[in-house]
C-alpha cells in the first residue's frame, strides 16, 4: 500500500531544512501520528507508521516503547526487549528502565533478571512505582517465583509498609501475594490473616478464595472450604479475577484458573463423601 511507505529522508538532512521544508516535515509527522490512532494495535501497518516516525525522530523514546510495547502483548518478548533497550537508550530519565524491569517480572518471566534490574533502578529512584506497584512489590514477586520465600516476604512486607505509609492501606493484592508467601512456608495463621485482608477490599476475588479453601481444607473444615470454591467458580465465571491492567494480556504469578477449581471441588466432595 502506498500509504505503507516509509518516509525515506536521510537524518542528517533535517538539521539542514528550509522552512518549507520543516512545515513539510511536521506535516508528515501529524499525518503518521494520525495514522497509528487509526490501525490495530497489533497490525504490521501500525509498526510500519511507527518507523516512519522513527526516521524523522528517531531519538524519541516514547516511539521505541510504542514499538515494542505491542510485541509484548503478543508474547514476541525478544523482539520486545530490543525495541525497549532503544527506548532506554535514549531515555533522559529511568522510566523506561522500570518499566523493562516490570516486563521481565510479568512478561517475560525472567526473574533474576528483574530482580537485579530493579535493585538498579531503586538505587536512583529508591522504591519507586511502576504499573500501580512499588519496586520491591515486583521483586518480592520474583522471589517467590524463584522459591525463595523468606527473600519475598522480606520484600512484600516492605512494599505493604511503603503503601500504608502513603496511602493508609496497601492495594488487595499485595495482602493476597503476601498471604501466598506466608501460606508456602506453612505460617497458616499468617496466610489466613492476609488472605482475609485481601478478600475485605475484594469480596469477588476467586484467586483469594480458592487459595483461602486450601487453608480451611487443611484445618479439615470441608463444607467451609467446598463454599468458598462454589463462591469462586461463579465469580471467574462472571469474569472477576486479578484487576492488574496486564493481567488481560499476561498470567501472573499464582492465577488460577477454571480447570484448577473443578480439580479442588472433586477433591473436597470426596473428603465429605458425596
Amino acid at each position: 500500500m502506498k500509504t505503507l511507505i516509509l518516509l525515506l529522508l536521510p537524518l542528517f538532512v533535517f538539521s539542514q531544512h528550509t522552512e518549507e521544508q520543516k512545515i513539510i516535515i511536521k506535516e508528515k509527522l501529524a499525518h503518521y501520528y494520525a495514522k497509528t490512532a487509526e490501525v490495530r494495535l497489533f497490525s504490521q501497518a501500525r509498526q510500519k507508521y511507527i518507523d516512519s516516525i522513527l526516521m524523522i525522530d528517531h531519538y524519541n523514546a516514547y516511539l521505541w516503547q510504542q514499538k515494542a510495547m505491542p510485541l509484548f502483548k503478543q508474547k514476541k518478548y525478544e523482539l520486545g526487549l530490543q525495541y525497549l533497550d532503544s527506548a532506554i537508550k535514549y531515555d533522559q530519565t529511568n522510566h523506561y528502565f522500570e518499566y523493562k524491569a516490570f516486563m521481565k517480572c510479568i512478561f517475560v518471566k525472567n526473574y533474576k533478571e528483574a530482580i537485579k534490574d530493579f535493585e538498579l533502578v531503586k538505587i536512583k529512584n529508591k522504591n519507586g512505582f511502576v504499573m500501580d506497584h512499588s519496586y520491591d512489590f515486583y521483586i518480592g514477586l520474583s522471589y517467590l517465583q524463584l522459591n525463595q520465600f523468606q527473600k519475598a516476604e522480606e520484600f512484600l512486607k516492605s512494599s505493604i509498609e511503603y503503601s500504608e505509609l502513603k496511602w493508609k492501606e496497601a492495594h488487595y493484592v499485595e495482602y493476597f501475594y503476601l498471604g501466598l508467601i506466608e501460606m508456602e512456608q506453612e505460617k497458616l495463621s499468617e496466610a489466613n490473616y492476609f488472605l482475609d485482608k485481601a478478600i475485605s477490599f475484594y469480596k469477588e476475588f476467586p484467586d483469594a478464595l480458592y487459595y483461602k479453601a486450601q487453608l480451611l481444607e487443611l484445618q479439615n473444615k470441608n463444607t467451609e472450604a467446598k463454599q468458598l470454591i462454589e463462591q469462586a467458580i461463579s465469580n471467574l465465571s462472571k469474569g472477576y479475577s486479578i484487576n492488574e491492567d496486564n493481567a488481560r494480556y499476561e498470567e501472573y504469578p499464582y492465577q488460577i484458573k477454571k480447570e484448577w477449581l473443578t480439580i479442588e471441588l472433586e477433591i473436597i466432595n470426596k473428603k465429605l463423601g458425596e
